[in-house]
């Protein structure tokens, strides 16, 4: 009897964890309010071996210099320091928005930073920017929102969308620490 219960258990928690992976993601997917933003923030993501960034981080950096090219925001903070090797997350992200045609007076790049709370404390000490239009995956989006409104006034979010094991690994990976996030705040 007792091992029927913790079954029944287990499975009500493991069924609770996807149903809050799944409303993560289906908040994340929607889309960012109109207007002109301070800064579009650019949140880091692995860079490859050979350099170059990931294909997230990619994504992530050709979506923020279609926003700045369409007039969303007079500047991009590039945000990411190293991983596993150089360059910065930040660095490699700046390379393709320049390939894009951003300037460089048009960045920033933040190349400290190794969590979405040191992405947003970092990111809020190199600018004056108040309105901030975040760049990242849909899943991480109401994560990543909840943490920059402690460092900016007002979090709007553009949410990029990567396959479904990406998006299924990074909301079920997102639960737990969007818990964390909130009882911190």
């Amino acid at each position: 009897m007792l091992r029927r219960w913790s079954v029944m258990l287990v499975g009500a928690a493991v069924a609770a964890w996807v149903a809050a992976a799944v409303a993560i993601e289906a908040r994340g997917a929607r889309v960012a309010p109109e207007g002109a933003y301070d800064a579009i923030v650019v949140l880091g993501c692995r860079v490859n071996e050979d350099g170059r960034a990931s294909r997230v981080l990619a994504r992530r950096a050709r979506r923020a210099a279609s926003l700045w090219l369409d007039g969303r925001a007079p500047l991009v903070v590039l945000t990411g320091g190293v991983g596993s090797h150089p360059p910065s997350e930040a660095r490699a992200a700046a390379a393709i928005l320049r390939e894009r045609g951003v300037p460089d007076d048009a960045m920033i790049l933040e190349e400290r930073s190794t969590s979405t709370a040191e992405n947003a404390r970092f990111a809020r000490a190199l600018t004056d920017a108040r309105r901030v239009l975040i760049v990242t995956d849909g899943f991480h989006a109401t994560r990543a929102a909840l943490v920059f409104a402690r460092e900016f006034d007002e979090v709007a979010v553009s949410p990029v969308t990567a396959g479904p094991w990406v998006r299924t690994k990074g909301a079920l990976r997102e639960v737990p620490l969007l818990v964390r996030d909130w009882a911190l705040r």
